[in-house]
């Protein structure tokens, strides 16, 4: 079926896109063997981001750059890979690496502040109870590609202003026309996208200020606007001139930053990538050709779970923006120092898929890995740490790693979402704890910002609420009294699933794609998950696809009232792809296999290399005839954290969490068979701050 097909063999647009930070002494000969050596694990693109360990030698813009830039561009043309261009020396985009505001003092960030002293340059907007409300540069800063240019050092670059058209326009002319006039053959070919890091409009370190920017008092107060009401902003008070404060600046970085750089990419036939300054930053996406999110420094995690807080909402906010605005893909920037236990590099192939399917389930179809570093040496290990790929220790099996994304991505991709319910909310007010229950009670939703809202309607017969062609059943409202005729309930009737017992920690996803109807069910707690599974309103064959393994299999179902019921049997990290089938289709898929499962090998440790993080057993395990007929023998044990198993000195795969399984048909014989496993630890031994136990539990 078409379903299976595209599955099993993504085309490279579902590629992982990594940022590769260019950080070291760069040379032409390493970029191409870099970048051969990721089309070998999967990898058909890069974000080409200069990053903090460039060399001073090595000038942002300057010819030499471009002539590291140009071998990147060239080898991808060859090896036909997407490059995305980042826009920034570092980040956060929108100041060319300082030369924004070099030369020109003007264009600096600006902010307003409520103080008992003028200074020298300040601009007075109000007095107010013996304060003063006044203007003032920043002084915010970047970080910049330099040893020197890092936080609170004296040569971090100043940050512009990006509410400001003629800040804007120079960081445009600086760093958009540049790349464009030295690789322009290669824009909409090679050259997919330019990639816009959390732009912030007073740079970093910038404390009890409120974003600014010249001649913005007279479009305040033209709008209505009082400016002694906007002390309200230091006490965390809300009144009519601080909404419409946040209205209209929200509105100028819309027009004057997002707005600029979006007509640009297009006139140039590439899109807008990247992601806004914050995860809930919703109206701002609507910019992006290729809206996106920033996964970063844990904010969710398995240990927290993923409703909870803000960023718990980001995937969902670049997804449904997506969805409304018609674009195919949306990406999210992940992984980065999403080490666990504040300990540099301990980051787990169990996390990794954790995170990966917490993006996918709610709709992330392009992942862009965060980060490949060109160099690890001396202090650019220390930098955002892990690295993600090459220079971790998965990489020999990267492959893997690669598949499974694209296979999220293919399947994330033009599919038809079924979300019966419609969350209104506001920009920077996504409301997690509103749509939890949804998450935990299988509901699918979809995010409608108030902006979309003038887009809406309500069918008078089925009192159903009506958005772009789309039709929600029920509304969940952060709006007060927004649209009160849609009176349907969220009830379990309008769930993906029903799962008996209630089962919190699955997650679903319900679509169709490639005219099937699919649920994908991720496992998001820390335990095995076991429950009686109904497709409400389905009738007919099911079919169960391992997008992990690439298998796919007849389901066992039967018909309830309520729709077909399955058994389903989900260990953490585990997801699974339910979809609909003919009679037919359902015939030629494999029946699922019978497992047999071993006993538990009794190991012994024979070596030990703390230099690579290694540790090596061996067990001997008597089978029977009797055994190996029965069906497929699994082996089976805990352990951390990358296990690479031998069944009498032949492969047997690699598993990257526990549990560990391992099918292992045709390795064994009659008698007594010799089982070797090496479990390979974090990098956080080597690189950490301490040691993290590995090897089999």
């Amino acid at each position: 079926m078409k379903l299976l097909e595209i599955l099993h063999n993504p085309e490279d647009e579902f590629t992982p896109i990594p940022f590769w930070f260019l950080n070291g002494n760069l040379s032409h000969a390493e970029m191409i063997r870099q970048m051969e050596d990721f089309t070998a694990h999967g990898v058909k693109g890069v974000v080409l981001h200069p990053r903090m360990g460039l060399p001073k030698r090595i000038k942002y813009l300057s010819k030499e750059y471009f002539g590291y830039i140009r071998t990147a561009v060239e080898t991808a043309d060859r090896l036909h890979m997407t490059v995305v261009l980042y826009d920034e020396g570092m980040y956060p985009s929108g100041s060319a690496n300082g030369q924004v505001v070099e030369g020109h003092p003007e264009f600096a960030s600006e902010g307003i502040t409520l103080t008992r002293e003028m200074l020298p340059g300040d601009e007075l907007l109000a007095e107010i109870e013996n304060q003063f409300l006044v203007a003032r540069k920043t002084g915010g800063t970047m970080r910049g590609i330099h040893w020197d240019q890092e936080d609170g050092e004296p040569n971090a670059p100043l940050t512009a202003d990006l509410l400001n058209p003629a800040a804007v326009n120079r960081f445009i002319e600086l760093t958009h026309e540049a790349y464009y006039r030295e690789f322009h053959a290669y824009f909409g070919t090679v050259i997919q996208a330019f990639f816009t890091d959390e732009p912030s409009i007073m740079g970093r370190n910038v404390y009890g200020m409120f974003a600014w920017s010249h001649n913005f008092a007279e479009v305040f107060t033209g709008a209505g606007g009082h400016l002694s009401g906007l002390a309200d902003l230091f006490y965390g008070r809300e009144n009519e001139d601080t909404i419409l404060y946040e209205k209209l600046i929200l509105q100028k970085e819309s027009e004057v930053y997002y707005g600029k750089l979006s007509a640009w990419c297009e006139n140039h036939g590439i899109a807008l990538m990247g992601h806004p300054h914050q995860s809930d930053d919703i109206e701002a996406e609507r910019y992006f050709h290729i809206p996106g999110q920033d996964l970063v420094l844990r904010w969710v995690s398995p240990e927290k779970g993923g409703l909870e807080g803000m960023d718990s909402t980001m995937a969902k906010c670049s997804a449904d923006a997506a969805r409304l605005m018609g674009r195919r893909r949306n990406a999210n920037e992940c992984f980065g120092a999403c080490n666990a236990d504040n300990n540099p590099w301990q980051f787990s192939g169990g996390d990794m898929k954790w995170y990966l399917d917490w993006l996918a389930v709610r709709g992330v179809n392009l992942f862009v890995p965060h980060a490949f570093y060109y160099s690890i040496q001396g202090r650019r290990k220390e930098e955002r740490p892990p690295d993600v790929g090459p220079n971790n220790i998965w990489w020999p099996h990267y492959s893997l790693w690669s598949a499974y994304m694209r296979r999220l991505s293919c399947l994330m991709t033009d599919a038809d979402m079924r979300t019966p319910v419609a969350a209104i909310c506001k920009n920077r007010s996504l409301c997690p704890e509103m749509v939890a229950p949804l998450f935990e009670n299988q509901t699918g939703f979809q995010y409608l910002p108030e902006s979309f809202l003038k887009d809406c309607s309500v069918d008078a017969e089925t009192q159903e609420l009506i958005c772009r062609g789309r039709r929600y059943q029920a509304v969940v409202n952060d709006l007060g009294n927004a649209f009160p005729q849609v009176s349907h309930q969220v009830t379990e009737d309008l769930a993906d699933v029903h799962c008996f017992p209630k089962t919190p920690t699955l997650r679903c996803a319900h679509f169709v794609r490639a005219q099937a109807e699919c649920w994908f069910l991720v496992n998001e707690g820390s335990c095995r998950i076991e429950t009686a599974l109904t497709l409400p309103g389905i009738t007919g064959r099911i079919g169960k696809y391992d997008l992990w393994n690439d298998r796919a299999f007849r389901q066992a179902s039967c018909l309830g009232k309520d729709g077909e019921q399955i058994r389903l049997s989900l260990y953490p990290r585990q997801s699974v792809l339910l979809f609909t089938v003919s009679e037919q289709e359902y015939e030629k898929l494999a029946a699922p296999p019978v497992e047999v499962w071993l006993p538990a090998p009794d190991f012994t440790q024979i070596r030990h290399d703390p230099r690579k993080c290694t540790r090596t057993y061996k067990a001997l395990m008597d089978v029977s005839a009797g055994t190996l007929d029965e069906g497929v023998p699994i082996i089976s044990f805990d352990g951390y954290d990358m296990a690479e198993l031998k069944v009498n000195g032949k492969d047997a795969g690699v598993s990257f969490w526990p549990p560990h399984h391992f099918a292992v048909q045709g390795l064994l014989h009659e008698g007594q068979n010799e089982i070797e496993v090496t479990m390979t630890g974090s990098l956080a031994n080597k690189y950490g701050n301490r040691a993290v136990h590995y090897g089999v539990r």
